[in-house]
C-alpha cells in the first residue's frame, strides 16, 4: 500500500495538521484556534465466529486510532459489504455490536454505506474532536522516554488458532473481551500525564508500529521481551505455527531496521511480528511522568506494562533484548 501511496500528490492546506503523507493513525483538520477533526477509517472480514462480537471487535479498533491521537470520538459512519447468501439478522447483529460499542466511546453513529459483496466485511468511519495544540503523533519520542503497552499481545496468533478450531471457548472468550476493549480509558489518562508520543497496535504488529514511531522520531526504541504482557496461549500457538499471514509482510516491513542483541525464543519474536486486532496503546513517556502514569492505571485496574525505553538514534530504529 505505502508504495501505492509514494507517488500520489498530497494534499496542501494550512488547516491540514496530519494528512497521509505521515505514517500517523489519523487524519487532523484544524477548524478553528480550539478545535480540529481527527478522521479515521478501518475494516476487515471477520476474525471471530459471531457476528455481534466481529461488530464490537471492529468498532473498537477503528475508534482506537482517535484515541491515539489524544482525540475524543465524536461521530461515526458503518461500512458494510455483505453477501447476498447471507441472513440479514447476522447484519443486523454485526451492527447491533458496532453500534453499542460506538455509544459506549460517547459518540454516535449517524449513517453507513454497503455493497453487495462476495466476502462479508465490517467497519467504520470514526471523526473526533481534539485541541489542535494537543495532537498527539506517532513521532516525537525522545530519548529517555519509557514505552508502554496497554494491551496484551498474541490477536493474531490466537484468531489464527480460532480459524483452525483450536482453541478453547475460554481462551476465546478472553481474547475477545480483550479486542471489545476500548482503549478509551488508558487514552483518558494517558494525556494527562503528558506523553511525548502514542500510537497504537493493529495490523503491522508491534514491531512495525515501534519501527514507525522510531524511524518518525529520528530515535532508536529498545524493547525488553522479558517485560512483553502475552496472551494466554500466544507463544504455544507460535510454536504450533498458527501464523497469520500478515506476519511474514511485518518481517518484510522492517528488515534490516532492527536488531536482536542477544538470545531471544524465536516463538518471542513471532509474536513481536504478529498482527494484533484492536490492539493496545503504544506509548512513549518522559521517564519523571512514568510512576505517576503508571499509579493512575493500576488504580483504574488498566494494564500496567513498561516494556522499553528510547535511545539516542543508532544504526538500527529497533533494539530487542
Amino acid at each position: 500500500m505505502a508504495e501505492a501511496l509514494k507517488d500520489l500528490p498530497q494534499s496542501n492546506h494550512p488547516n491540514l495538521l496530519v494528512g497521509f503523507n505521515k505514517a500517523d493513525d489519523a487524519g487532523v483538520f484544524k477548524i478553528c484556534d480550539k478545535k480540529a477533526l481527527v478522521q479515521t477509517l478501518d475494516f476487515f472480514p471477520p476474525i471471530v465466529d459471531d457476528p455481534y462480537n466481529f461488530g464490537r471487535i471492529a468498532a473498537a479498533n477503528a475508534l482506537s486510532d482517535v484515541y491515539a491521537m489524544g482525540g475524543k470520538p465524536i461521530t461515526a459512519m458503518s461500512i458494510v459489504g455483505f453477501p447476498t447468501s447471507m441472513p440479514a439478522s447476522i447484519l443486523a447483529d454485526i451492527l447491533r455490536g458496532g453500534t453499542e460499542k460506538i455509544e459506549e466511546a460517547g459518540a454516535v453513529v449517524v449513517g453507513g454505506h454497503s455493497i453487495k459483496d462476495k466476502e462479508l466485511k465490517y467497519g467504520v468511519s470514526v471523526t473526533g474532536l481534539i485541541d489542535p495544540a494537543k495532537v498527539l503523533s506517532n513521532s516525537n519520542a525522545q530519548i529517555g522516554d519509557k514505552i508502554y503497552l496497554t494491551k496484551k499481545l498474541g490477536t493474531g496468533l490466537i484468531t489464527t488458532a480460532i480459524k483452525r478450531n483450536a482453541v478453547s471457548d475460554e481462551l476465546i472468550d478472553i481474547v475477545t473481551n480483550q479486542m471489545v476493549e476500548l482503549n478509551k480509558a488508558a487514552a483518558e489518562i494517558m494525556v494527562k500525564h503528558n506523553p511525548n508520543s502514542v500510537t497504537d497496535i493493529t495490523g503491522y504488529g508491534l514491531m512495525g508500529h515501534a519501527y514507525e514511531m522510531a524511524d518518525g522520531s529520528g530515535v532508536t526504541i529498545r524493547i525488553n521481551t522479558d517485560k512483553l504482557p502475552l496472551l494466554q496461549d500466544a507463544v504455544e500457538f507460535a510454536k504450533l505455527g498458527m501464523i497469520p499471514g500478515g506476519a511474514n509482510a511485518n518481517r518484510d516491513f522492517v528488515d534490516g531496521k532492527y536488531i536482536i542483541e542477544n538470545s531471544v525464543d524465536e516463538n518471542i519474536i513471532h509474536v513481536l511480528f504478529d498482527p494484533q486486532t484492536s490492539g493496545g496503546l503504544f506509548i512513549s513517556i518522559p521517564a519523571s511522568n512514568s510512576d505517576a502514569f503508571e499509579k493512575e492505571l493500576k488504580e483504574n485496574n488498566l494494564l500496567v506494562a513498561c516494556i522499553g525505553s528510547v535511545e539516542a538514534k543508532s544504526d538500527f530504529s529497533l533494539k530487542i533484548s
